[in-house]
């Protein structure tokens, strides 16, 4: 059986975050730093201080999105007890425009991870219509596809990730 080459696949985010799905519209995320995210590419929590500028392509204004930002590693790799974490959440974005155009429901929280390497997750859903969504009561232990299901959100239209650990110095052995 051939191997995948799928980054999603590679980086297990298909498997622990999301089902497998076809990409449909093109999503871009670049930090402040200039630095956009390539799927499995990594970030240093110094440089995701501040939200990502979110840039959804498509044609129709009349479309709408929802954007997500978990980690599944919470609090660390090895005992992600806390998975999926929310960092952040946004809806009713219109095509063609980015997260700055839609309602943010859960505001941005950069990663700080304290150790081993993350996969911090960026999921785009499209939506039937101008939706209300609640917050969440905690960022703790939400769940992608059960979010996706009680709002009728289907399978994501696209999603990228990209791995973070902590600044190098930080912690460590201590004389």
């Amino acid at each position: 059986m051939p191997r995948s080459t799928d980054p999603l696949v590679l980086g297990r985010i298909i498997g622990d975050v999301l089902d497998p799905f076809t990409s449909s519209i093109s999503l871009s995320v670049v930090y402040s730093n200039q630095s956009e995210v390539i799927n499995s590419c990594e970030f240093r929590p110094s440089q995701i201080v501040n939200k990502p500028r979110v840039d959804i392509g498509g044609d129709d204004l009349r479309i709408l999105y929802t954007l997500i930002m978990v980690n599944p590693d919470a609090p660390s790799p090895s005992d992600p007890h806390m998975k999926e974490y929310l960092h952040w959440m946004v809806t009713n974005i219109p095509a063609t425009t980015g997260a700055t155009f839609g309602q943010e429901i859960v505001d941005y929280e950069s990663p700080r991870p304290t150790s081993g390497i993350h996969r911090i997750v960026f999921v785009l859903f499209r939506q039937m219509g101008r939706q209300i969504v609640h917050a969440p009561r905690w960022r703790q232990n939400f769940n992608t596809r059960d979010f996706a299901e009680v709002y009728n959100l289907g399978l994501p239209v696209a999603a990228m990730y990209f791995n973070c650990q902590r600044e190098s110095g930080w912690g460590g052995r201590r004389s």
